[in-house]
């Protein structure tokens, strides 16, 4: 292959890359739309059992077709159990705090995620940061804590939930790091809420409410299939496009949280969420570039 026809095919991949983490972003902030509309009527865990039941089974059904039972071949099981508990722990702090504070404000905390992976690869995966990506954590976290405004009631439950969260996931992401090279992603992603799928559903008879509208069934069903396919668009744009280039795109979905946010549940970020969100969206741009750059 001539040069030109290298540098052809790496853009493709970058903008395939692109493509997969536009779809993620779309789609991410209706599931967190429908979980928060659902906490509203029903119990916590009835919630939390539909997103990683649904996600669960419809992975399956995706990838059996192609794999078999080698779908549940792992070279690191416990690394992949580990990972599926964080991420369980993780979604359960997140759904929790959606009761209690709105889409834009629960979505922007989150972006601190990154940051966490950043100083965690340090320790964890034994990477280099420099100087200048660790004034951007830094930042990013100050950023944060404009939103949760330690001291101030309200909101600052949900949102130290929420960061608690977003804590969990940046392990959960540095799990996935460490099983990314000897797993394929489609066993990624099954592996990913098998444990909250099996444990959700042996306790499901202490608080399953039949839903009580068409819409509601339809509802509880789709919340984890939207779940499951947002995280497989992420895996695979990150696995075909460089992180610096398609990772700043995820802050995009901070635009859909807030549409969805305002024209269903009436909420509106303030001024110092704003600035809040801005700062960290900032922060995570640079260190992605930062990284893209020490690469």
């Amino acid at each position: 292959m001539n040069d030109v026809s290298a540098s052809a095919a790496s853009r493709q991949k970058v903008l395939r890359g692109i493509l997969f983490m536009c779809l993620a972003i779309t789609i991410m902030p209706m599931m967190n739309a429908i979980a928060k509309y659902l906490v509203a009527d029903y119990p916590l865990p009835q919630v939390v059992w539909a997103r990683f039941t649904g996600h669960f089974l419809f992975m399956i059904a995706i990838f059996w077709p192609r794999f078999g039972w080698r779908l549940f071949a792992t070279t690191r099981p416990a690394i992949q159990f580990g990972r599926s508990a964080v991420m369980f722990a993780s979604n359960g702090l997140f759904i929790v705090a959606l009761a209690t504070i709105s889409l834009p404000t629960s979505s922007a905390i989150m972006f601190t995620a990154p940051l966490m992976v950043t100083a965690l690869s340090v320790p964890f995966l034994r990477e280099r940061v420099g100087p200048r990506r660790w004034a951007a954590v830094f930042l990013g976290f100050a950023g944060a804590l404009l939103i949760i405004r330690p001291g101030i009631g309200g909101m600052q439950i949900g949102a130290l939930l929420t960061f608690g969260s977003a804590a969990l996931f940046a392990i959960y992401q540095i799990m996935t790091r460490k099983v990314g090279d000897d797993d394929p992603a489609e066993t990624s992603i099954v592996y990913m809420a098998l444990i909250a799928a099996v444990a959700m559903s042996a306790a499901a008879p202490f608080y399953f409410e039949a839903p009580k509208e068409t819409l509601h069934w339809f509802l509880f069903g789709i919340v984890g299939c939207l779940g499951g396919v947002t995280q497989f668009f992420v895996i695979k744009a990150l696995q075909i496009a460089p992180v610096s280039t398609v990772a700043p795109y995820l802050y995009g979905e901070l635009i859909g949280a807030t549409l969805l946010g305002f024209a269903i549940f009436g909420d509106f970020p303030d001024l110092w969420t704003w600035t809040g969100a801005a700062i960290i969206v900032a922060s995570g741009v640079y260190v992605a570039y930062r990284e893209g750059l020490a690469r």
